[in-house]
């Protein structure tokens, strides 16, 4: 049992650093985008809502207990991206008297973001079920299985988006780069490739 789930956390966790996954990382680059290292406990809550939804569209889909259309997927996925950036590029928008360091007062957990994040996740969630469903084969009930991949991609979730957050914080910090500009330039090379998935 222990080694199902550990071979199942190495898949989850490594999917995600999978290339052929990159719009998958695309779009964790334009969740976090708006955020500072400070900001890391929202950040958390924000990946962990994300991660709630598409565990259960994952779970769903992969015990056949819903149906999609592969190639529509194809296209939400990169949709989804494209609404997230064009928040971060209305929320760059506008002026703000804030020190740029300074966390805004949202709630950490509960907040609409969170929410969005979460419906967002029913959508990859099914983009990450037919590789799943490839690895299981033809097993009925794979419920450590589900769980030890699910937990996996948090994983490999938070540790992209750590990366970000310290890139981030180098950049803004380090050689003092506007957060405005970080989050248009971030904001805007998601959007671009968003954009090329949609006409591909």
């Amino acid at each position: 049992m222990a080694s199902t789930f550990q071979t199942y956390l190495q898949l989850g966790f490594f999917h995600i650093f999978n290339l052929q996954a990159y719009d998958h990382l695309v779009f964790l680059l334009a969740l976090c985008a708006p955020y500072v290292l400070q900001e890391w406990r929202r950040v958390v809550a924000l990946v962990t809502s994300f991660t709630l939804g598409h565990s259960l569209t994952l779970a769903l889909a992969t015990l056949n207990v819903v149906q999609y259309s592969p190639q529509a997927i194809e296209v939400l996925i990169p949709v989804t991206i494209v609404l997230t950036c064009l928040l971060n590029l209305a929320r760059a928008g506008r002026p703000t008297t804030r020190p740029v360091l300074r966390p805004a007062p949202e709630p950490v957990v509960l907040a609409w973001p969170n929410l969005l994040a979460a419906v967002f996740g029913l959508i990859h969630g099914l983009g990450f079920s037919s590789y799943l469903r490839e690895l299981l084969g033809h097993q009925s009930r794979p419920v450590l299985e589900l769980l030890a991949f699910n937990v996996g991609v948090e994983l490999g979730q938070l540790l992209i988006v750590g990366l970000i957050l310290l890139l981030g914080a180098l950049l803004l910090r380090g050689l003092s780069v506007a957060r405005r500009d970080w989050l248009l330039v971030v904001s805007g090379a998601a959007l671009g490739i968003a954009l090329v998935l949609l006409v591909k």
